[in-house]
């Protein structure tokens, strides 16, 4: 935790990472579910070399993920049942697909009108989120598409270290091993199971 403290407080490393990211860098880190691939939202650049590095189908959008909600409620359309989830699962392993707002790039959404939402329960990732600049990323599980999702930092490393900028340690913060649920929240509060993760609704 010390170590983990220290390096996320030491300015010359915090000023390194958020230059990293705003030159296009993708990073490595561990959340409650499994290893995650993060840009920022706002770096084509980025977000194109997540999906080179992963082979991804570009059909198949991006996540936004933060530390806290209201970093996140710039990004979709206000919908009073999108918070309700929130109030209630957040932080947790809960992804929520809502409509997007204007300022979410279409490069992350795969061209759609929707984008998923999440803040993990993980320490790490929640301290990592505060020290970049805009404490939000476009992410996405931490392996080549069509196979495991990364669960360890070695898994990880091996998988995808040395195609990225940083890879994150995970400080004793495990990752569970299993995705999030995705949902869609429709318009009268109702949901639709977009894929069935480690939380059960």
């Amino acid at each position: 935790m010390n170590e983990l403290k220290n390096i996320l407080e030491e300015k010359s490393f915090t000023d390194k990472l958020n230059k990293i990211l705003k030159d296009g860098g993708v990073i490595s880190f561990v959340t409650d579910t499994v290893w995650g691939l993060g840009c920022l939202p706002e770096s084509k650049k980025g977000a194109d070399r997540i999906y080179e590095i992963k082979g991804r189908d570009r059909s198949k959008p991006l996540i936004l993920m933060s530390n806290n909600e209201k970093n996140l409620f710039p990004y979709i359309k206000e919908n009073k049942y999108v918070k309700s989830y929130i109030e209630k699962y957040f932080p947790g392993a809960l992804t929520i697909v809502t409509e997007k707002s204007d300022i979410t790039p279409t490069y992350i959404t795969s061209g759609k009108t929707t984008v998923g939402i999440r803040i993990p329960d993980n320490i790490f990732f929640q301290k990592l989120c505060s020290v970049i600049d805009g404490h939000v990323l476009a992410t996405t599980s931490a392996n080549i598409s069509n196979e495991q999702s990364s669960r360890t930092f070695e898994e990880a490393k091996k998988s995808i270290g040395s195609y990225v900028d940083y890879v994150f340690k995970d400080y004793g913060f495990c990752a569970k091993g299993i995705e999030s649920t995705v949902i869609f929240v429709e318009n009268n509060g109702a949901f639709k199971i977009l894929r069935q993760g480690i939380i059960k609704l």
